[in-house]
């Protein structure tokens, strides 16, 4: 029997990258899971690959209708969620931050940032109302905990994803919804590029993976196996947590 036998999940940003690891590792556990993507056809890529217990909704996690309706999907479909996990986001290039133009700080603190107020209101209610908890991971960043420069206005949007997730992981204790920063390091997704600033080669990686003390990128296996564990019964006293899946890179 998988560890998350039983469970429902949402995974934003579910159709490619950590999300898509994410998924196949949650399924392949045992749970039943909302991939929920902006991208249409790469969540139903994912959920076909995954089978009966996975069902994609094409999903824009900075509208709150858009949210509303994919959590209304998810307890129609397959329950009141367990686990939600708020993977989807997006980055600006990296550059001086005065170069950042306002439309692209707006667009990336919505998804990264006030998606998180639009899911808690969409699920937070039918969790209470359930009575036996929840665990809510958001996917904060390493660059939350120890910025690199040119990135600075998704830092911070990191920051705020880090910080509002012991927030709420306090306030959320007494109706037992454990909340958790997931910090991945930068990993080889699409926005690798946009993080690094310059053209994606091997060169140019190697500048990167030579300040991460373990020698690589964050891979979504890594990112599968902390959100599993974080996901179980095994971290019911952990709450509140930057969890760092960076190969050292925060230290």
């Amino acid at each position: 029997m998988g560890q998350l036998q039983g469970k429902v999940a949402i995974i934003t940003g579910a159709g490619s990258g950590f999300g898509e690891g994410m998924a196949e590792a949650y399924v392949r556990e045992g749970a039943k899971v909302i991939i929920a993507d902006l991208n249409a056809a790469a969540g139903e890529r994912v959920a076909k690959a995954l089978g009966a217990n996975a069902k994609a909704v094409a999903t824009d996690v900075a509208n709150m209708d858009s949210v509303a309706a994919m959590v209304k999907v998810c307890i129609d479909s397959f329950g009141v969620p367990d686990i939600v996990i708020n993977n989807a986001g997006t980055t600006h290039k990296n550059q001086p931050m005065l170069q950042v133009d306002e439309k692209t700080f707006d667009r990336m603190f919505a998804v990264n940032v006030k998606s998180i107020y639009y899911m808690a209101h969409a699920v937070i209610p039918a969790m209470r109302e359930r009575g036996k908890g929840g665990v809510i991971l958001n996917v904060g960043s390493t660059a939350g905990i120890r910025p690199r420069p040119g990135l600075s206005w998704y830092n911070g949007s990191k920051g705020a994803v880090n910080l509002l997730s012991k927030s709420m992981a306090v306030e959320l204790a007494p109706d037992r919804i454990r909340v958790n920063a997931l910090c991945p390091v930068m990993g080889a997704t699409g926005l690798l590029a946009d993080f690094m600033g310059m053209p994606d080669t091997p060169e140019n990686r190697a500048k990167f993976v030579s300040t991460i003390p373990l020698g690589r990128f964050c891979e979504p296996r890594d990112m599968a196996a902390a959100a599993v564990f974080l996901g179980t019964d095994a971290a019911e006293f952990l709450t509140g947590v930057e969890f760092p899946v960076d190969g050292g890179r925060t230290i």
